[in-house]
């Protein structure tokens, strides 16, 4: 880790001014803000670590806590709402035993709910991996967790 870490570091030439984008490459590299790597990158800015935490906790993009391997995000805005995210939220929840907030076991699967994605006309939307699914039904859902590799039996009516 401490090789991957300082490799970032120099690609910024150690300078403290770039804090926010040498935390953006790490985690990058790991998926989350491992502590170690936290604690390299103090002792090698000489930042002190409340620093780096006080960045990792303000910006919603950071997480300290390890990411699955695929990240997913249903919206729950009022047009969502309205459409069935919920009953979605309990499916893809029952699917990957886990619930929103929480990333699997196996490091796969981070899932999470969100206010609104500003896609309010294509709703429900469930962004995986970065990418906008709208008009999501359990049965679409389903199908996109089972081309992430997840066994899902698949209901063809929707």
């Amino acid at each position: 880790m401490e090789t991957k870490v300082k490799a970032i570091i120099q690609k910024y030439d150690a300078d403290k001014g770039f804090l926010v984008p040498i935390l953006q490459d790490v985690q990058r590299e790991f998926n989350y803000l491992p502590r170690e790597a936290l604690d390299f990158v103090s002792v090698h800015l000489d930042v002190p670590t409340s620093r780096l935490y006080e960045l990792a906790t303000f910006y919603r993009a950071f997480s300290l806590d390890p990411r699955g391997k695929h990240e997913l995000s249903l919206c729950l805005g009022t047009a969502c709402h309205v459409r069935g995210a919920p009953l979605i939220q309990d499916n893809i929840e029952r699917i990957l035993g886990i619930k929103a907030g929480e990333t699997s076991s196996d490091l796969e699967f981070t899932f999470e709910t969100v206010n609104c994605v500003g896609a309010c006309a294509l709703g429900p939307i469930l962004v995986v991996d970065g990418e906008y699914n709208g008009n999501i039904s359990i049965t679409k859902s389903n199908k996109i967790l089972k081309k992430l590799g997840k066994k899902v039996k698949i209901d063809e009516e929707d």
